[in-house]
């Protein structure tokens, strides 16, 4: 292997076919954005999501032959790495909170910039409170910008399904945040 899925995976994994390996890399240039956009929607962090979106990318070769529907590859790398995100967020907890006093370090801020950052940080912990099927579609939609007809096709459910979450999604972010002004 020559290209860069040889350099992702470290050449350690052998590869059957070069078409293979060569469908792959297309698959991933493709799509390579959208994986760490993902992981960025739920951790918020960029070095935490190149590296979600890094091991999402090693999984997804190891297991590309595997996968029957190719023409789904996007919304198999959204899922794979929507789990590992939040995965990785579970298990990274105290991130939160290292950041949190960095920010409180900083130099001094305007009572504006202090209230932004702070409606911010709640609106985000809000999302973080919704399930993770409201909250990957609110992500996607509502922050990344992507149409609901996208976001059904990376999430393989009905166009329908999509909008009923984001409502809920909506909703309850409503009546968390009512009380903001």
């Amino acid at each position: 292997m020559h290209g860069f899925a040889d350099r992702l995976a470290g050449g350690i994994i052998p590869v059957n076919h070069a078409s293979l390996e060569r469908e792959f890399e297309s698959r991933l240039v493709e799509s390579s954005t959208l994986a760490f956009r993902v992981a960025y929607g739920v951790l918020r962090h960029r070095q935490d999501a190149e590296d979600v979106a890094q091991e999402a990318f090693v999984k997804a070769y190891r297991s590309f032959s595997q996968l029957r529907d190719r023409e789904r590859f996007r919304a198999w790398l959204v899922r794979m790495t929507w789990r590992l995100a939040i995965d990785r967020q579970r298990g990274d907890r105290r991130r939160l909170v290292r950041e949190t006093a960095t920010h409180e370090a900083a130099t001094a801020e305007t009572s504006d910039e202090v209230i932004a950052r702070e409606r911010a940080a709640l609106l985000w912990a809000a999302i973080d409170d919704l399930p993770d099927k409201l909250r990957i579609v609110i992500v996607l939609a509502g922050i990344e910008g992507h149409d609901t007809s996208e976001v059904a096709r990376l999430l393989g459910v009905p166009q329908g399904t999509v909008k009923s979450r984001l409502f809920l999604a909506r909703q309850r972010l409503k009546e968390q945040l009512q009380w903001i002004q």
